[in-house]
């Protein structure tokens, strides 16, 4: 297939624009640090009571997102189901779109004494994401040719995290100008979600909508999730190649993105770094990410996604193994960078290598749950071990523990390369 035209690549790539917001201005910088601030030590020093349970603030916050990861896991297959038979998949985009953006601008009204609403809006903005991406994701393989797709990949995240990097700032302002102040951090929770909202009309113009010709008349979708997905599951068994990149993208997803999740508040409580510093942090990490993104995509050109991304896994067990020993801000700085460096290129060439993969469909809706739901549950475990370690030992030792999950997604790597390898050979002979 050819890529298609300019206005549509760039229409798809303005979402990530659009909702990269949420993945740094409420995962990782001003939500925890206002949750931090309303939930630390100093107001509730015996923890906070949640369903009968008494919990450390961060490790509550963990096992929360965790549990919205497992509900866009569990609801995508259906979802994507209908999307396939119906045709319709930017409407569900649309809709999850408008939960996540509503559920950011909610967290306004989230204080010291609302924090079950502020912990479900937390969720409600992380099932809106995540679910939307499923949609968002599955049009990759539909808009650009193969050739083009970790260009294609590598321009949304770009985008993605130049918009948050300007949103981020916008915040960063507001701050400054009224210091000591609960008042700015609530604003940008609003701003993000207006901003979320009103850059995705860009993208729903112009992103096309199934042909009625091609879309497919079956009946009980719901169970047709389910279905789809184990149809799916059987033609990875038969392509080897694809079966091991899927087990190292479920591992090395477990340490990836729960590093993202919980970087700040790793700062916040054990550097005990102020605002101003934590969001001048996400925004190093952000503008490296671009950096990253960038660079990956040019070095898999010439060495291959795989060899790549076995690289990039290789520096995350770095980064979590350094991550223990901080013990100073300039520390933090450094590996913020690094974090950034990484984070980009492994996010931009894991989607772009699993679309060069996935075998010629037009169920790419199915074939991107099966993908996502990889990844979230992935970070379902990644979230609860690291809460259920910090609630037992410390937060150092819950990054620690993270290397246990990209050792794994290291091996499979290597495994998949060697797959590619021998595929290669037996084709010569």
């Amino acid at each position: 297939m050819q890529t298609a035209s300019k206005k549509i690549v760039n229409g798809w790539a303005m979402y990530d624009w659009a909702n990269s917001v949420y993945n740094l201005v409420i995962t990782t910088t001003f939500f925890p640090a206002y949750y931090a601030a309303v939930t630390g030590l100093e107001k509730f020093p015996n923890g906070i009571k949640f369903l009968g349970r008494t919990f450390v603030n961060t490790e509550l916050k963990d096992y929360v997102l965790a549990f919205g990861f497992l509900v866009v896991a569990v609801i995508s297959p259906i979802l994507s189901s209908i999307a396939d038979y119906k045709g319709n998949k930017k409407n569900f985009m649309q809709f999850f779109c408008y939960i996540g953006a509503a559920s950011c601008s909610l967290m306004y009204f989230f204080d010291g004494d609302h924090i079950t609403l502020g912990l479900m809006c937390f969720m409600f903005a992380g099932i809106g994401f995540y679910g939307s991406q499923v949609f968002y994701n599955s049009y990759l393989p539909e808009i650009s040719a193969e050739k083009d797709m970790d260009r294609i990949s590598a321009k949304g995240y770009s985008l993605g995290y130049i918009g948050s990097v300007i949103m981020q700032m916008i915040g960063f302002g507001l701050v400054l100008m009224m210091p000591d102040n609960a008042l700015p951090l609530k604003l940008t929770f609003l701003l993000v979600g207006v901003w979320w909202v009103a850059f995705a009309q860009i993208t729903f113009n112009v992103l096309p909508t199934t042909a009625k010709a091609e879309r497919k008349s079956k009946t009980n979708v719901l169970a047709n999730g389910f279905i789809e997905l184990k149809k799916v599951w059987n033609e990875v068994k038969h392509m080897p190649v694809l079966k091991r990149f899927l087990s190292a993208f479920f591992f090395y997803s477990m340490g990836v993105q729960t590093v993202m999740l919980v970087a700040i508040d790793f700062g916040i409580k054990e550097l005990k770094l102020e605002n101003s510093k934590l969001i001048i942090t996400a925004v190093i990490i952000q503008l490296v990410a671009i950096v990253g993104a960038i660079m990956m995509s040019k070095l898999s050109t010439k060495f291959g996604n795989v060899q790549v991304l076995i690289f990039t896994v290789l520096l995350w067990i770095g980064v979590c193994i350094a991550g223990y020993f901080i013990s100073t801000e300039m520390h933090f700085y450094i590996i913020a960078a690094l974090v950034g460096l990484v984070m980009g290129g492994i996010q931009s060439l894991s989607r772009s290598t699993y679309s060069k993969m996935m075998p010629e469909t037009k169920d790419t809706a199915s074939f991107f749950s099966f993908y996502d739901i990889t990844e979230k549950f992935a970070i379902v475990i990644g979230l609860f071990t690291f809460g259920l370690i910090e609630g037992l030992y410390s937060i150092r030792q819950s990054i620690l523990s993270l290397v246990v999950f990209f050792a794994i997604g290291f091996i499979f790597l290597l495994l998949t390369a060697a797959q590619q390898k021998a595929n290669k050979t037996a084709i010569l002979n």
